[in-house]
């Protein structure tokens, strides 16, 4: 069973899929490790990994890339931000086959304007609604994959209000879009009304301090959400347990005493020792 259908099956069971945001492989594998059943590659993330803010600066080759380093880094289904399609309809076209071959289970497409801002900042654009469909379509219809999962992403609620939001969603599911995000929902009241007005499957981007009031998980499942995707999770907790470790260097000259010593094997092993290990022992490898 590919990526895709293995997607698929999660989102027809029972359960909400829920994806924490990974923005390199071994991100990725601490998702895996940690018992979630999908991960979710972040374009947030995968630009601060690379020196940049989320401001549409990144390519589609080198968002690709990631995914495609992420994919091949776990077992678990990978679903992947893909920002505006970062073009016209021949772009996402060429988008969509290039993620597709590298193995994520589905990716998004949003209705930002290009460059792209982080959906949880100010001044965002959207492109007319009719222009969103047309892409969302021409994803559909080209997917190589037929299981590949397309999301369909609108930032509609900070430009044009919820209503306007909504309508894209529904539009963008008529279109083709297996999935609908509407990002960023401003009042509680809103979270709870998407998964009722949208006639699909519906994501909830869950982002700490960000536009959405704090939903959980289980408050996001008993509202009907079927995904839920936590960007930056691990990369908020990297920043902030990184600068405390690196001020206590700093402070002390030695492993600062609050930063838990994990031992060197065990750090390759998290990141897939064992499996060049049964390698090496195939092979008689020194």
């Amino acid at each position: 069973m590919g990526a895709g259908a293995r997607l698929r099956e999660l989102l027809a069971g029972d359960e909400l899929v829920a994806a924490p945001g990974a923005y390199d492989c071994l991100t990725a594998r601490m998702v895996e490790q940690a018992g979630f059943p999908a991960v979710y590659m972040t374009g947030a993330g995968t630009a601060a990994s690379l020196g940049y803010p989320d401001y549409g600066l990144l390519t589609m080759s080198e968002m690709a890339g990631n995914a495609a380093r992420i994919a091949a880094a776990v077992g678990v289904p990978v679903i992947a931000d893909a920002d505006t399609g970062f073009g016209n309809e021949l772009n996402v076209v060429r988008t969509v086959r290039e993620y597709a071959a590298v193995g994520v289970a589905a990716l998004h497409i949003e209705d930002q304007e290009f460059p792209k801002r982080c959906g949880h900042l100010d001044d965002k654009a959207v492109i007319g609604a009719d222009a969103f469909v047309s892409r969302v379509r021409a994803a559909a219809e080209n997917r190589p994959d037929d299981d590949l999962v397309l999301i369909a992403r609108t930032d509609a609620r900070a430009v044009h209000g919820f209503d306007e939001a909504v309508e894209r969603a529904n539009r963008a599911l008529e279109a083709g879009a297996d999935v609908a995000f509407v990002e960023a929902p401003q009042t509680l009241d809103e979270v709870a009304e998407v998964p009722r007005r949208v006639n699909g499957p519906c994501l909830l981007n869950v982002v700490a301090a960000g536009k959405t009031p704090d939903v959980g998980l289980d408050r996001a499942a008993e509202l009907g959400y079927r995904v839920a995707i936590v960007p930056v999770l691990l990369l908020a907790a990297v920043l902030a347990a990184g600068d405390a470790a690196l001020a206590g260097l700093a402070e002390t000259g030695g492993h600062p005493a609050g930063v838990p010593v994990i031992p060197v094997d065990e750090i390759f092993a998290r990141a897939g020792a064992g499996r060049w290990d049964e390698v090496r022992a195939r092979y008689g490898v020194e």
